[in-house]
């Protein structure tokens, strides 16, 4: 009896460690099954659009020349919107002629510009007005801003391709806009051609008449100077500059 019992020990102190060896292959396969499964993949989220934010203030310098609705263009360096030595777009055209900007901004818009904002009225001499710009965060952030000078034939005034991006959160930076000539209409200051308060005439006219290309302009000659046939007396000189920019980023 004691030797049955014996080897009933024996033969389960050997079964034992069998057992456990199968127990731990069974578990250690499962844990590759589940290894095995591909993991479920985590969505990256999505970074929360920046906003950037420029206050523009623009005061007239001139004694009487009244600015027409002044245009204000957000856009990247491929853009300008003008060149001095070059053809005047049909869009600047339009504004330096009779100060309606709606297709200059037309016009920047369908290149890609970021955004843009106009005044609603002319802005009169020693006047001053704000703009607010906001739009989502860009690399490199320029800005456009040009106006007609009211009493005359086709004189504006602006600067293209101001460079804003390194401006931070509260930072300034001032410039002084001259005034150009279009070149799309002759300056004669004749009485019918002065879209402005002082002759109250002709704005723009699709016939270019003079030499076609952007230039710094000379200036008006006026009565004052002898030329009895002008609208214009010796108040509507310029003398350049035209503008005072301010552009402030606040955002």
């Amino acid at each position: 009896m004691g030797g049955f019992t014996m080897r009933i020990y024996t033969l389960g102190a050997l079964l034992l460690p069998l057992a456990i060896t199968a127990l731990l292959a069974g578990c250690s396969s499962d844990n590759n099954s589940r290894n095995d499964e591909p993991a479920t993949p985590v969505p990256t989220p999505t970074p929360e659009a920046v906003t950037l934010g420029f206050e523009v203030t623009i005061t007239n310098l001139t004694q009487n020349q009244p600015l027409s609705p002044v245009a204000i263009v957000a856009h990247d360096s491929t853009l300008r919107g003008w060149v001095v030595g070059q053809p005047s777009s049909a869009g600047l055209e339009l504004l330096a002629e009779g100060g309606d900007n709606s297709e200059f901004l037309t016009g920047l818009e369908d290149s890609g510009s970021y955004t843009d904002v106009s005044g609603t009225a002319p802005l009169g001499p020693g006047a001053t007005e704000r703009f607010t710009l906001e739009f989502d965060e860009e690399e490199e952030v320029l800005l456009t801003i040009v106006t007609m000078l009211v009493n005359t034939n086709d004189a504006f005034s602006g600067l293209t391709q101001i460079d804003i991006s390194s401006l931070a959160v509260g930072d300034s930076l001032q410039r002084l806009a001259p005034v150009y000539d279009a070149g799309t209409e002759f300056n004669s200051e004749l009485v019918g051609t002065i879209p402005g308060p002082a002759d109250g005439g002709e704005g723009f006219n699709a016939e270019r008449d003079d030499v076609d290309f952007v230039a710094r302009h000379p200036g008006i000659v006026s009565r004052a100077d002898g030329y009895d046939a002008s609208a214009l007396e010796q108040s509507h000189r310029f003398d350049q500059p035209a503008m005072l920019l301010e552009i402030t980023r606040t955002e």
